[in-house]
């Protein structure tokens, strides 16, 4: 019996959709499903659009790089805007214990082939006008870095994965799979049966329940957090910039925050106890508690005009670490999910190795590092990486 698709993409988000642009491009009549309304409507459109390279993973940097090379160049190659601006992200630090944790990741981070190094306090000041200089010990600069727009990136993905013969079917919810032994021969929605013989998994918060329905389960569970965008104000920051102390109020971790392309400034923080599950409404918290630590880190910000805020879900994995390649038990079922709030800057880089994965039988990176983000791995509870 004849398919009706080469391969099936559920979830059209950060992963889905450039997924379904390079199944595409490799030949593939490629559908992608999605039970909203169109692409992007979930933690897409969350997303703050920084892009980096810069973890201490092997395999989140290979990705990641892959995303930076697609993001950098997509104007280029595609003639469309995407709001890509090559500023950098910059870690400034202020304890000795941050200054050597950061130190301890630069060897791996340049033997991955990553453009950063050890900056001092005045390099930091001079990349980031206006930071508060007192106990400033200096930081990392990593210049290849960037923004993107996710909302005209994702948008420009999917009007070239059309372009290319895939399809897109929005506001239908994956109900069920059949089943022939270890493969799935269809997947069921309430407007009807798909056929395929590849299947991809892109579900970011509901990725779990669509492993369920293949008769296998990974630990994907979100947790949310808000963030911010002020109104437009004149170019002064180039790098996206990462505070990894916790906040002085005992309920942060990390914050950060960039000037996009168009001038506003766009903000988010960690909270330090985790907001398991998938309430999007915006807390009265938020905006006190940023306020305080953008002012504190760079006093010049305290006139801006907040224009909206909003909150997302990282689909978190216990160890912290994204889950990518072929599930376990299912023979033509592929994983692109558990980004762990990284889904947007992972998303190219993803879809490029899925894709290669798909129809080459092996990745476009190197397989070993490739097989780090492995579904079938120990899913022990683990440390989450701290620049996550």
């Amino acid at each position: 019996m004849s398919k009706d698709y080469d391969a099936i993409i559920i979830g059209a988000g950060s992963v889905g959709v450039p997924t379904a642009y390079f199944l595409a491009k490799e030949g593939l009549k490629t559908l992608c499903l999605d039970n909203r309304s169109s692409s992007g409507q979930g933690e897409n459109k969350a997303a703050i659009g920084g892009v980096r390279a810069t973890h201490s993973d092997p395999a989140k940097i290979t990705i990641c790089r892959e995303s930076l090379r697609i993001f950098s160049t997509w104007k280029d190659t595609i003639g469309t805007d995407i709001g890509w601006k090559e500023g950098g992200y910059c870690f400034p630090i202020y304890t000795e214990s941050d200054e050597n944790a950061m130190k301890s990741m630069l060897p791996i981070q340049k033997k991955f082939g990553l453009d950063i190094d050890w900056s001092s306090p005045e390099e930091i000041a001079k990349a980031v006008p206006g930071i508060n200089p007192r106990n400033l010990r200096g930081g990392t600069l990593s210049p290849k870095d960037g923004q993107v727009s996710p909302l005209m990136a994702i948008e420009s993905f999917t009007q070239e994965a059309k372009k290319l013969g895939a399809e897109f079917r929005f506001r239908e919810e994956v109900k069920s799979f059949t089943m022939e032994g270890n493969m799935i021969t269809s997947v069921q929605t309430q407007n009807g049966t798909y056929s395929a013989d590849k299947f991809v998994n892109a579900a970011g918060a509901n990725a779990t329940a669509i492993c369920e329905m293949a008769g296998f389960s990974i630990p994907v569970i979100p947790d949310s957090h808000e963030a911010g965008i002020t109104s437009p104000v004149r170019q002064f920051l180039a790098p996206l910039v990462v505070d990894i102390r916790e906040g002085p109020e005992g309920m942060t971790k990390n914050f950060y925050f960039g000037q996009v392309e168009s001038g506003q400034i766009i903000f988010c923080y960690t909270p330090l106890k985790p907001i398991v599950g998938q309430d999007r409404r915006e807390t009265s918290e938020f905006m006190p508690i940023i306020a305080r630590r953008l002012v504190d880190l760079i006093p010049r910000l305290k006139g801006l005009t907040i224009r909206r805020l909003w909150r997302g879900l990282y689909p978190m994995t216990p160890d912290g670490v994204p889950v990518i390649g072929k599930a376990p038990g299912v023979e033509n079922m592929y994983l692109g999910i558990g980004m762990c709030g990284q889904g947007f800057m992972m998303g190219p880089g993803v879809g490029y190795n899925l894709a290669s994965h798909i129809v080459k039988g092996k990745p476009a990176m190197d397989r070993k590092i490739y097989e780090l983000l492995s579904p079938s791995r120990n899913f022990g509870r683990g440390k989450a990486e701290r620049l996550a």
